[in-house]
């Protein structure tokens, strides 16, 4: 089977990637580095060409809220008119866990623009809403920081390992089309401040964390349930203790 994976250089791509190669199937690893530009819609057909299916992996460079919007909704529109053009028959996204929770967070906000474009488009679909990822514990544990103090909610947090989305990810586009969304979380779930507290600890980083209900995450206010599944998902297998050991290893 070809399947193209668009931002296939990525943290999640390039192991999305490598998964599927191995299984034996023509993965073409589409990014800008490699000529195939969503965002431009360079080189987007040519890649399509043949391709059963697509995973769309792409991240926005920028971080605020207005280019985050126009390059999920610029870069889905590219996508899709090169997905109909070429008879694509599995559009597979990644998405957030309560992407549509947190209106107040701008890189939500693009998220859902993202998943309503991919519902419209008449190709079928599947959008993996994932927790956010272990490897983002230090950027999140940086961005709440007011001097020697990390001030976090203690609403409920489930995070997950890279390697475990990719697995994911590679056996939804495997499958057949859901119409629907598929929710991912790691095996482990706990108060956002007390987990990373725990990471910071392990890590020997000397900040302290501080619980507080009014924190905000990347603009949004976090309730109880606002970044965990609310019904059923599927877990990935390794928890914070065992990717540390590993992140330990290889480095």
């Amino acid at each position: 089977m070809k399947i193209v994976v668009i931002g296939g250089t990525g943290l999640i791509g390039s192991k999305t990637v490598a998964i599927l190669r191995q299984g034996g199937h023509e993965v073409v690893a589409a990014a800008p580095s490699k000529g195939v530009n969503s965002l431009t819609g360079e080189g987007l057909q040519e890649a399509m060409t043949g391709a059963q299916v697509v995973v769309d992996l792409a991240n926005s460079p920028s971080f605020e809220d207005k280019a985050v919007l126009e390059f999920f909704e610029t870069s889905g529109r590219n996508v899709h008119a090169a997905e109909a053009a070429t008879g694509v028959r599995h559009h597979v996204a990644l998405s957030i866990v309560g992407a549509d929770r947190t209106p107040e967070n701008g890189y939500f906000r693009g998220k859902v623009a993202q998943e309503k474009l991919i519902a419209a488009s008449g190709i079928p679909y599947t959008i993996i809403r994932s927790t956010q990822f272990l490897e983002f514990l230090r950027g999140i544990a940086d961005a709440g920081t007011d001097g020697n103090v990390v001030r976090l909610s203690p609403g409920m947090f489930q995070p997950i390992a890279a390697e475990d989305v990719a697995a994911i990810v590679a056996d939804v586009a495997l499958a057949a089309p859901r119409n629907g969304i598929v929710e991912i979380a790691g095996p482990e779930r706990a108060p956002f401040n007390e987990l990373i507290a725990r990471y910071l600890k392990e890590v020997g980083d000397p900040r302290e964390v501080v619980c507080d209900p009014e924190a905000r995450y990347f603009g949004g206010l976090v309730e109880a349930h606002s970044l965990v599944p609310l019904g059923e998902a599927r877990l990935g297998r390794i928890g914070l203790d065992e990717w540390l050991r590993r992140s330990k290893a290889a480095g």
